[in-house]
């Protein structure tokens, strides 16, 4: 064949094989077109976390009256990040660090967070099944919970030792900065001169919150710092009138201090304005919303994060104590907690010498 003929052969059949390559490929994509959905999918995702956009869903009916008062992240399953107090899961004995491996019998591997706490809720008064592993225990728990109407904040406060107020933040709610304004008031009447607040187990809140309260006990300084994809930093500062409880004071963490009571503790502490006492905490300081996907899935996405004054990332890091003291293990599911605090015995000692010194 002369070079002539096989130039014109080549130019002919080309566009027969480029046609037939294109028509399988096409046929191809049609016959698997629900696979390259997820790839759309991924796009969307992709696309949403790189422009930050941010659709709230309509997601019908709203939760359920009724919980168990657990507060929970993932890792493997779903774990306890903290149980509220006099909740039904604390009276059952569950604890921060608890893994909840079923709910209901459903398995929690694959569950969402927001799958599992939606799961927890129900009407006053129904039952949920809770399968909980403690630790590298073996042998899970099956712990039968009866949902309770979820109770109002409550701040609680006592004299724990001479000149010394304790105040409990079991919950941090819109009333919260109100309740502690008026407890320490109270205990300042009954004598105290120094203060203890704990915010062990303390997960819920918004983290404006958690600032309000910081502005009770801090008159000068920066609070925290905002961190927005598409925005500058925000520097939160104190504001006239802030800072009108003067109290020395310390405030207790552990693993458990989340969200707003973590930012609460690192603004008294970055402004030296009390020291922390206690555990790690669990570096919860991101806002995140549900977007909705277009095909009618969900993704959690971190939209705002939040700093410590000096701009030292709090989420996924936690807050170091100033002197850290471990809570009694309760390695037995279902025994009762010791009746000991070292924690907070550390706390009063802790005071007590500064007193002296």
């Amino acid at each position: 064949m002369s070079s002539r003929t096989r130039l014109v052969v080549m130019s002919i059949s080309a566009p027969v094989i480029a046609f037939a390559i294109v028509g399988g490929l096409l046929g191809k994509v049609m016959a698997r077109d629900e696979s390259y959905q997820y790839l759309k999918v991924f796009d969307d995702v992709v696309s949403l976390v790189q422009s930050n956009y941010v659709e709230d869903v309509k997601s019908g009916s709203s939760l359920p009256p009724a919980g168990v008062g657990l507060d929970l992240t993932r890792q493997y399953y779903l774990r306890v990040v903290s149980a509220r107090d006099n909740s039904p899961a604390a009276k059952a004995g569950i604890r921060t660090g608890d893994y909840i491996r079923a709910i209901n019998d459903a398995p929690t591997r694959d569950m969402s967070v927001w799958e599992g706490l939606r799961a927890l809720r129900g009407a006053p008064g129904s039952k949920v099944s809770l399968t909980v592993i403690r630790g590298n225990a073996a042998d899970p728990h099956v712990v039968e919970l009866t949902r309770e109407a979820d109770a109002p904040s409550a701040v609680t406060g006592r004299v724990a030792a001479s000149g010394v107020g304790y105040v409990r933040i079991a919950a941090i709610a819109p009333m919260t900065p109100g309740q502690v304004k008026s407890q320490v008031a109270d205990l300042a009447r009954s004598g105290a001169a120094k203060l203890v607040i704990d915010v062990r187990r303390t997960s819920s809140g918004a983290f404006e919150e958690g600032l309000a309260i910081a502005r009770l006990f801090v008159a000068k300084g920066t609070l925290a710092v905002r961190e927005s994809k598409n925005a500058p930093r925000e520097t939160i500062s104190t504001q006239a009138g802030d800072g009108g409880i003067t109290l020395p004071t310390v405030v207790l963490v552990d693993a458990g201090t989340a969200g707003a009571a973590e930012l609460f503790a690192a603004a008294l502490a970055e402004n030296g304005r009390a020291e922390l006492i206690g555990e790690h905490t669990v570096g919860r300081a991101a806002q995140q919303k549900l977007i909705k996907l277009p095909d009618g899935a969900g993704l959690w996405l971190s939209t705002t994060r939040f700093l410590t004054a000096s701009g030292a990332q709090l989420h996924e890091k936690g807050l170091e104590p100033t002197v850290a003291v471990d809570e009694p293990e309760v390695t037995e599911f279902g025994a009762q907690p010791p009746t000991a605090d070292p924690i907070l015995d550390r706390a009063i000692e802790r005071l007590t010498v500064k007193k002296a010194a």
